[in-house]
């Protein structure tokens, strides 16, 4: 008999997956409990849109066994999210909030962007105190990420949208930080705050460098250090599956250095290096090989050190790219 996966979240992302049927999710719900352990206090997240899901579907979801909802709401400013060419307003981003308390969904997480064009603190700060009035257990905030080929990275090159320099963009950052904190919320990942208990199962199971299975079009799994990817076009997908009863693109299998990099580098990102798994699972000098540099960044107040573990501090997470390519392996 194969041994069965112990599956502690389910996470159905894309914001897509609230457009489908219920039935559909219930299904894909239904088959991975029959395939794979399931545990009683499974996380089970439906990533959604403001303006594309009613109270009655969520309600709907709630019922087949979703207990956590990922809202995209961006920002609650009306002019921000029509320069994000989003279809909802920010009252429409309150009341789907409100609607997934209402039905009895008692964790909440909201996307939040911060450096928009016109963006100022004071704007910004609008949106964090209506985000922390909200029935709302966890928000990720992200600044706006410039990406080469888009038409937006074209517009800021030709100077007709202006956004925020490093400078605004690390001020709102630590803004974000110092606001977030003395409202409760406890940072636990570089871009992730969340109430005590509250903290994304999905994500650190990504950040503890655990394993997970991803199933869709161009989803990625990682497993006994293989990880492996699916093919993004659905004709490709279905075809693959259709042939070899499977849909995998490619794989690879990582090497001693490029699982110690990884895992360095997402420890980092999350709550930091557990030095007992460290030596266990990779019986490595990185400890001795990086100790200067360690101790640099611990002077500088970056870096918290204890006998247990190597994370990092508020100011730390702010420079953390820059911090992790430091480091030799």
């Amino acid at each position: 008999m194969k041994e069965k996966f112990v599956i502690d979240t389910i996470f159905f992302g894309g914001g897509t997956p609230s457009l489908m049927d219920v039935s559909y999710i219930a299904e894909i719900i239904n088959s991975i409990s029959k395939n794979f352990i399931v545990s009683e206090n499974a996380e089970i997240t439906l990533e959604t849109n403001p303006g594309t899901v009613s109270r009655e579907k969520l309600n709907e979801f709630r019922k087949i066994g979703v207990n956590r909802v990922s809202i995209g709401v961006q920002s609650f400013d009306d002019d921000d999210l029509k320069f994000l060419t989003r279809i909802h307003t920010g009252k429409e981003a309150v009341k789907t909030v409100l609607d997934a308390e209402n039905i009895g969904i008692s964790n909440i997480s909201v996307d939040m962007i911060f450096n928009l064009p016109n963006q100022t603190k004071e704007k910004w700060e609008v949106n964090l105190e209506k985000a922390v009035k909200l029935p709302i257990q966890h928000i990720s905030a992200y600044s706006l990420i410039l990406e080469k080929g888009t038409i937006l990275y074209k517009m800021v090159l030709d100077g007709k949208v202006k956004i925020g320099d490093d400078s605004f963009d690390a001020d709102l950052y630590q803004f974000t930080q110092d606001y977030l904190i003395n409202n409760g919320f406890q940072q636990y990942e570089v871009s992730n705050f969340a109430l005590p208990g509250f903290e994304c199962k999905h994500n650190q199971q990504y950040w503890n460098y655990g394993d997970y299975i991803g199933i869709g079009t161009g989803a990625h799994s990682f497993v006994n250090n293989k990880r492996w990817w699916n093919y993004k076009s659905l004709t490709f997908y279905l075809k693959s599956i259709n042939e070899k009863r499977n849909s995998i693109a490619g794989s690879e299998n990582l090497s001693k250095t490029e699982m110690l990099e990884e895992f360095v580098m997402l420890a980092l990102r999350g709550g930091g290096i557990n030095i007992k798994r460290l030596d266990n699972e990779f019986t490595s000098n990185w400890l001795e090989k990086n100790n200067l540099k360690i101790m640099k960044y611990k002077k500088l107040g970056l870096l918290e050190i204890t006998s247990e573990s190597i994370k990092l501090t508020k100011q730390g997470y702010a420079l953390c790219d820059e911090i992790l390519t430091e480091f030799d392996y």
